[in-house]
């Protein structure tokens, strides 16, 4: 899968062990910064990485800040993102299966490695479910159309 992965200061050490990680299964993973931890403004990195998925160059994308919460934001002002903040197993499951999320945001202040590694691979691995949440996934997409 490819998979495009950004990151500001505050969550560069997890994005850095989460590409290491994903490259390491196979996958074709696309940094879209930052490279240190000097001081960054998250939507930057948000704008990119969900502008990649939505244009698919990327399937899905991962985006890492200190609580997540900043890049969810940012990432769902880029049409036909639908970016969730993931904390536990269930909760990305069911933002793959109801809602479709196509980015995954994480707070690394809130997220242990090996936590990390578990959301990541729940996101990858879970499909969408279709039927009835795609009419609410279409309503979504039928509020960005109406901006």
């Amino acid at each position: 899968m490819k998979i495009a992965i950004g990151a500001d200061h505050a969550g560069f050490r997890l994005k850095e062990h989460l590409r290491t990680r994903l490259a390491e299964e196979g996958h074709q993973v696309v940094d879209k910064g930052t490279t240190t931890e000097e001081s960054t403004d998250y939507p930057d990195y948000a704008k990119e990485v969900a502008e990649s998925v939505s244009r698919g160059e990327a399937d899905r994308g991962i985006l890492v800040c200190s609580t997540g919460v900043g890049m969810s934001i940012a990432a769902n002002k880029v049409h036909g993102v639908r970016a969730a903040l993931g904390f536990n197993e269930e909760e990305v499951r069911l933002t793959r299966q109801h809602n479709n999320a196509n980015v995954l945001t994480l707070g690394q202040k809130f997220t242990p490695d090996d936590i990390a590694d578990q959301l990541v691979q729940t996101f990858l691995t879970t499909d969408f479910d279709g039927g009835r949440h795609e009419r609410r996934v279409g309503k979504i997409a039928a509020i960005e159309e109406s901006k």
